[in-house]
């Protein structure tokens, strides 16, 4: 498993993001490898300062605000 501090790990999940137009938590984990609490933890910062948003779809991803995922999602 790979160690980032809380700083690197949002800029990789942001960085992840910007590759796709949703993802689910654990895609981002496997793909970054690293646990997925830490990126639930990461996430949950990440949506608090506005800088991803949740999408829900009959289940909940991550997008960033204004990308594709939340197309039709409104």
């Amino acid at each position: 498993m790979a160690e980032y501090t809380q700083e690197e790990l949002s800029a990789k999940i942001l960085e992840f993001l910007g590759t796709k137009d949703k993802a689910k938590n654990k895609e981002v984990a496997t793909a970054l490898g690293v646990k997925k609490r830490d990126i639930d933890k990461a996430v949950n910062d990440l949506a608090k300062e506005g800088k991803i948003e949740f999408l829900y779809l009959g289940t909940s991803y991550i997008c960033l605000p204004g990308s594709k995922g939340t197309a039709g999602a409104e």
